[in-house]
């Protein structure tokens, strides 16, 4: 691929070809350029940038919805800003749209650089935040920015992922298919007469969470969604298996994004303070409202998901059951796992991201037959800036492989060694507060109040994992319930990504840049360049796991531990996917709060566990070595709900019932 000077990006060798009836200037295959009726959609390659960006139609319209969760007495109406181009006098080509809702449009921004949107003096869109409209409108595509109900320039009131502002965003796509009605600022009723009615959806963080959402609402003229570091469950996003992650997260969030005047949006504050139910950690009626798997049979859009493996924000748990779930239904997909955190791959990977967006649109919006589908599903990232292509996710091959936990030398137990039997297989430790998770994963050798760390032998070859591993713990507590944390550990000097220990999520800026489609007087296509934040460690944590122990068996209905009694409890740790090199050596640190990632209630409890009825569980896929060590005790692969990141003890099945109840089991 070469840049030209306008940041425009072209294929080398391809010849331009007018399509008949499309309006649209397509890459397609080689010779010279001609009119030939005969070549066809199918046989296009790409689209390419024929119209004009500085000459685009920049214009701001407002949706009507059947809402009023502001309580005014009148339908709320969302505010959507569109730029698509401008075609010469005659020519009736429909554009598909790429759309992009937000709450962040007019306070924290889009983007690495936090970009907000701009108006000119007449309140039309002068700046779009990202490249999408400089990239795509060119290209023959309109780009529409929607402010979230009860943010900028919308009223109502945000919900935080519930139906104002799932069923908001759906009234704008129902419009540009002819099923609502949306006004100028003037009153005047506006007809979406210009669009194919086909949408695509794309956003990162909350953007990409109202992608899901929408998806799960089966509406007509979604085509594909594009989710980047999303949630699926906001139940997941503000606890992890009945520990709290955060306090007031949900009404925090409302009302630091709020744009609507002061007052306004009170009484739905106040139940968002009551929904989210911080005093006990339950999963209720309010998550379930805002938690889209459960409507996955619904969905007819293609989805194209890319996830940190080391997003402490939106943590993996948010794409796994998710991404299982349109496994289940042979939904059209596509993923990236890279290694960084909370970042867009725009900023991470900008070249081969930029290409891969493109092709994907082109087929799922303007159907062109560009080969994406047939290529590998998923691009991983095994080492900083190091990518490997897999035909599927999680891995092909990919078998449960169960490490028993024993009992080691008195300060570090074994990982995958029996119990010895001269030995009582029982290990203790008392919760302390104030660990941290630099202190309870550093020097596993040495002895430390509050942890336990089980360790293999070194490796004599190396292992991928791929999937959620599971730790099963049979633990005595003597207090009415403890959080418990688990962490993976690769300990062996590697070259590591500091998405996490360095606060940068993976990436730091650089003082270059470049453009990424044409520049208008008001809205430039060019963007600070980044580089991976890489270092060499000795040691990383692969993924993590929280459990609330009165909640082991149902996140609804928690039941208190009887400090006599003997309990089997799962720590599901976060979805993820890593090679561990040979030589360097895998360990299981188990503490009870997580002071860094929780804002666990501690209690201070003293816990037992029995180590001949605990284990490790990995989803292992065979590198030439058959386990992660020579004592190991192999599993049969009877538990395939380990290998497809499951939110529930078994995979949903294909007649998945839509009223399925996530809690009927173990969430």
């Amino acid at each position: 691929m070469t840049h030209l000077k306008s940041g425009i990006v072209a294929v080398r060798g391809a010849r331009l070809a007018a399509l008949t009836g499309t309006g649209l200037v397509l890459a397609a295959c080689s010779g010279a350029a001609t009119d030939d009726p005969s070549v066809s959609r199918a046989q296009a390659l790409e689209s390419t940038p024929v119209y004009s960006y500085a000459d685009a139609i920049r214009e701001a319209v407002w949706v009507e919805t059947t809402l009023d969760n502001d309580g005014d007495g009148k339908p709320d109406k969302v505010a959507v800003d569109i730029v698509r181009p401008r075609l010469p006098a005659g020519d009736t080509t429909k554009v598909p749209v790429i759309l992009e809702a937000s709450p962040y449009y007019s306070n924290r921004g889009r983007g690495n650089e936090a970009e907000l949107k701009a108006y000119d003096s007449s309140g039309v869109i002068r700046k779009m935040p990202l490249y999408y409209d400089n990239y795509f409108v060119p290209r023959g595509y309109a780009f529409i920015g929607v402010d979230l109900a009860g943010t900028n320039r919308s009223t109502g009131c945000l919900d935080v992922g519930g139906k104002e502002e799932i069923l908001a965003t759906k009234a704008v796509i129902d419009w540009l298919n002819g099923r609502a009605t949306a006004r100028r600022s003037n009153g005047t009723a506006v007809v979406a007469d210009w669009t194919t009615g086909k949408v695509g959806m794309i956003g990162k963080s909350w953007d990409g969470t109202i992608a899901n959402g929408v998806a799960a609402t089966g509406v007509e003229g979604l085509t594909t969604i594009v989710p980047i570091a999303a949630i699926s469950s906001w139940y997941v996003y503000v606890r992890a298996n009945g520990t709290l992650r955060g306090s007031n997260r949900m009404s925090g969030l409302a009302t630091s994004m709020s744009g609507r005047p002061s007052g306004v949006c009170d009484a739905q504050t106040r139940a968002l303070r009551t929904g989210q139910e911080d005093a006990t950690g339950n999963y209720n009626d309010f998550y379930a409202a805002r938690d889209y798997i459960p409507d996955v049979s619904k969905v007819r859009a293609s989805v194209f998901v890319v996830h940190g493996l080391n997003d402490w924000n939106v943590t993996p748990h948010q794409f796994g059951p998710w991404w299982s779930a349109l496994a289940a239904r042979n939904v059209p997909r596509k993923i990236w796992l890279p290694q960084v955190a909370h970042v867009d791959p725009f900023d991470f990977r900008r070249t081969e991201w930029v290409n891969t967006l493109h092709r994907w649109f082109d087929h799922w919006l303007l159907g062109l037959d560009n080969g994406i589908m047939q290529e590998p599903m998923a691009a991983v990232e095994r080492a900083p800036g190091t990518w490997v292509d897999d035909a599927v996710w999680p891995a092909q091959g990919v078998h449960t492989e169960s490490l028993p936990l024993g009992i080691g030398d008195g300060q570090t137990g074994t990982l995958g060694g029996l119990p010895s039997s001269t030995d009582a297989p029982l290990r203790t430790f008392t919760d302390v507060p104030s660990l941290t998770e630099a202190s309870a994963t550093s020097s596993p050798n040495t002895a430390k109040n509050g942890r336990l760390v089980f360790l293999s032998q070194k490796l004599s070859r190396a292992i991928r994992m791929s999937g959620a591993a599971q730790v099963k713990l049979r633990i005595r507590s003597n207090k009415p319930t403890s959080e418990l944390t688990a962490r993976l550990v690769d300990y062996g000097s590697a070259s590591r990504n500091l998405s996490y220990r360095s606060g940068t999520d993976g990436i730091v800026n650089l003082t270059t840049s470049s453009c990424w489609g044409e520049s208008s007087s008001g809205d430039d296509a060019c963007y600070t360049d980044t580089k991976l934040d890489v270092a060499n460690t000795d040691y990383g944590v692969i993924t993590r796991g929280w459990l609330d122990a009165a909640h082991r068996d149902s996140l609804r209905n928690p039941s208190s531990l009887n400090s006599s009694t003997w309990y089997d409890v799962v720590v599901p740790l976060d979805v993820d996917d890593a090679v561990i090199d040979a030589g360097h050596v895998l360990g299981l640190v188990l503490v009870a709060s997580d002071r860094d990632l929780t804002a666990p209630q501690t209690t201070g409890a003293t816990i037992d566990v029995d180590l001949a009825a605990s284990a490790l569980r990995l989803p292992i896929v065979d590198l030439g070595a058959t386990s992660v060590s020579a004592r190991a005790v192999l599993a049969p692969a009877e538990d395939p709900a380990l290998l497809v990141a499951p939110r529930i003890h078994a995979p949903p099945p294909a007649d998945w019932p839509d009223s399925f109840d996530p809690t009927a089991t173990f969430y």
